[in-house]
């Protein structure tokens, strides 16, 4: 009897779950043309993971066999294996490794927990399903890639200039 009930307490904290992960992607910029309907058919091509602080996500030099959304907490980029050289940090709602996801290149960065973090995997098969079984889905998925690759490109783009202006300026006294 007492195992019957704690399977139906796990049963409604997984529901909790669902119907939270529900919410947070519908409050998301790259779901506003998706149905709750259709978000609910996206996690079911996903899996939950948790990492702990300083908990390495992915390694420089793995090609990405999936791509992840922050649901809660921090990922920061590092340069090198030591995680001294930080080179950006990505926050709850935003997704990453979709660079050597769909590029299938070595990562160029490590990818480590900041803190206490939740992401939704989607894995290289899982997403291959989805393009075929639920296009619009996919379609959306990688417009946001798209955004977010372009978001980065333009951050990079705006620290190389700003360094070198700071250098024109230095050979110009």
């Amino acid at each position: 009897m007492a195992g019957e009930k704690d399977r139906e307490k796990d049963k409604e904290k997984d529901k909790d779950k669902i119907v939270d992960l529900i919410q947070f992607l519908n409050d998301q910029v790259w779901c506003d043309s998706l149905t709750v309907n259709e978000i609910k058919t996206f996690l079911e091509y996903t899996e939950l993971v948790n990492f702990k602080s300083k908990e390495i996500i992915a390694e420089i030099g793995e090609v990405g066999e999936a791509l992840y959304l922050v649901i809660s907490g921090e990922v920061t980029l590092y340069r090198d294996q030591q995680s001294s050289s930080e080179v950006g940090l990505i926050k709850e709602g935003e997704i990453m490794g979709e660079m050597s996801f769909f590029d299938r290149r070595p990562r160029s960065v490590r990818l480590e927990a900041a803190k206490k973090t939740q992401l939704l995997k989607l894995s290289r098969s899982m997403y291959q399903r989805l393009r075929v079984e639920h296009p619009y889905i996919a379609v959306n998925l990688l417009e946001h890639a798209i955004v977010s690759l372009d978001h980065l490109f333009r951050r990079a783009s705006h620290d190389v200039s700003t360094f070198a202006n700071y250098l024109y300026a230095l050979g110009r006294k």
